[in-house]
């Protein structure tokens, strides 16, 4: 086995030097870079870098979308033994600040000139960045700022230096070993300041072949990486895995184009967060609401029948001959275009991770065939942790534990963890450190959920979001925020969803519509609008959503274990929630706490029993500007049901 990324490099480039290793959008048409063009320019950009002054064991920060030169920029950190930390593209300088001057930055490699003009703002603060390397030359002509050059300055003076010291590279790839830190990426930090996890070549490489080893992936695969790299999940898909397999890593052309050149280069191996599938579907329904009723009618009896017999046939069971033939006659009229249309025509295997996936969601995708499995793992255990088998992919578990890895509940519910995969540690937070990681090796996930008697892995929730309602005629029911939140995020209309419940007397949430799909369902219905504020508060619209709401609460209450979660109130929020308001992370998740003080006085009028408040919100604009949203929001109730058990 070989121990770091770069010696994963060259041993693709020596044994298969022609094939290719990434593809590029430019312009509208696909550049290919074999696996030895990528070692000659990694080789180049390393003995940059090694002249630029960046020394082993030294921190680089990257910035940018996927890129082949940013890709080759982390392989050649990595030869040189110093450490590159990806960070979000879309994060505001002042994010960025904390990460750079916490691993004492000073040097970086970025994409173009939005995240110059970042790095510019950045050094204002942290005046320990010495250099800024950009890739993508537009707009950058006539700036003028020390230590600012071209990635192509950087690799011109890497190939003259290459020359003069035709071993360097070479010998500077073979110091490394596994145990070396390979990589160093920044969680979400949905309290406090981002915590930086700390992986070497051998955590990563280990966990990426075990993913490999279970899904039988192989060089041939083609993987669209869309994402950020500063995800974890982004980066060992196509990176760690990359290197690992061999496989093509294409990258879009811009975050515009991505599905149609999702649909052009048809990946066999897919990887998205629940958003991007919600996503997709929303799209689906809002096209099938437009077609003709003809074509709606087709679609609707075909997906019924998916629905009932698509997840049984994914899983290699009899469905019976008349339900086979209708299934055939379906794929031809339905399923087959519906998956080449969304970019899934040659999808073997698709994963979602990153949070729990709606059981309605994961279901429609399997049944128009479609190999969607769901994987659990988080930053700190370099992803892999439990899979799930093609032929035992469930909506309610995420899988098996993959190679390598021991699982044991703790009394409180809570997952520990112990695999090869495990992070060194959190930079310079010792104590961070020891909270999640015991003497013994296990890791406290933070996760509440049971091994089931199939030995799957079931998700509750986050140990601190589980709680009960309190008072009430559901007393000490069990409250899972996250689960109730994605029932309703199946619907099309319903884009984001904030559940309160802990230590209350009913369940109540805060909504986002989707401004797509509603504002196409109220175009269609001749319902005047001037905006996402005024589409929001609509008594159309709320009716809309409250058939959604009731239409979950009748789905729990069929639910023995979860009943006591039916949402009695809701409101539509007058804004979308952003992650550059602070609502969400950077990988979408709810900041369910953040959001709950600063929206303190709807979460009053919610339990208040009040059918109107009044909310002025402060926003932060794409160009840093600052200024305010204000509204009155309508409080509607919601029915709920009794418990079918106790009903019975």
């Amino acid at each position: 086995m070989q121990t770091t990324f770069p010696k994963l490099l060259l041993t693709h480039a020596t044994q298969r030097p022609a094939a290719p290793a990434m593809r590029e959008k430019e312009y509208g048409i696909w550049q290919t870079i074999s696996w030895q063009d990528m070692a000659t320019m990694v080789a180049q950009m390393a003995c940059g870098l090694h002249q630029a002054g960046l020394k082993r064991g030294e921190h680089m920060v990257v910035v940018g979308s996927n890129r082949p030169r940013l890709y080759a920029t982390m392989l050649a950190a990595q030869s040189l033994g110093a450490i590159p930390i990806p960070l979000y593209q879309d994060a505001a300088a002042s994010e960025c600040v904390f990460p750079m001057t916490n691993a004492e930055v000073r040097l970086c490699v970025v994409e173009d000139q939005e995240q110059v003009d970042k790095m510019l703002e950045v050094r204002e603060t942290y005046t320990a960045l010495e250099r800024i390397y950009f890739d993508d030359p537009r707009g950058l002509r006539k700036y003028d700022e020390p230590g600012l050059g071209s990635v192509d300055e950087l690799m011109a003076a890497g190939e003259v230096f290459a020359k003069q010291h035709p071993h360097f590279y070479k010998e500077q790839v073979d110091v490394g070993t596994k145990d070396d830190v390979a990589a160093m990426f920044f969680t979400s930090g949905t309290t406090g300041n981002p915590k930086g996890v700390v992986h070497t070549h051998g955590t990563l490489i280990d966990r990426a072949q075990a993913g490999a080893e279970f899904d039988h992936l192989t060089s041939n695969e083609d993987v669209l990486a869309y994402l950020p790299p500063a995800w974890i999940g982004q980066n060992i898909f196509s990176y760690a895995q990359w290197l690992v397999a061999g496989y093509v890593v294409n990258c879009p052309e811009s975050a515009a184009t991505v599905m149609i050149d999702l649909k052009e280069i048809g990946p066999t191996y897919y990887f998205a967060p629940p958003r991007v599938f919600e996503g997709m579907l929303t799209s689906v329904s809002i096209r099938m609401e437009d077609a003709s009723a003809i074509k709606r009618n087709i679609y609707k009896y075909f997906m019924d029948l998916a629905m009932k017999v698509g997840p049984e046939r994914m899983e290699g069971k009899s469905i019976g001959m008349l339900n086979s033939l209708m299934y055939g006659l379906g794929n031809l009229m339905v399923y087959g275009p519906l998956r080449n249309s969304l970019g899934f025509s040659r999808v073997r295997v698709a994963y979602t991770a990153g949070e729990a996936i709606g059981p309605d969601l994961f279901t429609f995708y399997r049944s128009i065939g479609v190999n969607l499995k769901q994987l659990y793992g988080s930053t700190e255990t370099a992803v892999f942790v439990c899979l799930q088998p093609d032929n035992q992919a469930r909506a309610d578990t995420v899988g098996v534990p993959c190679r390598g890895v021991e699982i044991k509940v703790a009394e409180n519910g809570e997952i520990l963890v112990r695999s090869p995969g495990l992070l060194k540690g959190y930079y310079k937070n010792p104590e961070a450190t020891a909270e999640v990681l015991t003497a013994d090796g296990w890791y406290h996930t933070s996760d509440a959920g049971f091994l089931d008697s199939h030995g799957h892995l079931k998700i509750i929730d986050r140990v601190k979001d589980v709680g009960r309602i309190k008072g009430g005629s559901n007393d000490g029911a069990m409250f899972a925020p996250k689960y109730v939140e994605n029932k309703l995020k199946f619907f099309p209309h319903i884009k984001e969803v904030v559940a309160y419940g802990d230590q209350r007397d009913q369940v109540c949430v805060m909504i986002n519509i989707d401004f797509d799909a509603v504002g196409n369902w109220a175009e269609r219905r001749n319902l005047p609008y001037a905006g996402y504020t005024d589409l929001a508060q609509k008594p159309e619209v709320y009716q809309l959503i409250r058939e959604c709401v009731e239409e979950v609460n009748a789905d729990l209450a069929e639910d023995e274990l979860l009943a006591g979660s039916q949402v009695s109130r809701f409101l539509v929020l007058h804004k979308e929630l952003d992650a550059d308001d602070g609502e969400l992370t950077r990988t979408n998740k709810v900041r369910r706490g953040f959001i709950a003080e600063k929206y303190l006085p709807l979460v009053d009028a919610l339990y208040g029993g009040l059918t109107t408040q009044f909310i002025e919100t402060v926003v932060k604009f794409e160009d840093g500007r600052a200024g305010s949203v204000s509204a009155t929001l309508n409080i509607s109730d919601a029915q709920t049901f009794v418990p079918v058990k106790a009903a019975a």
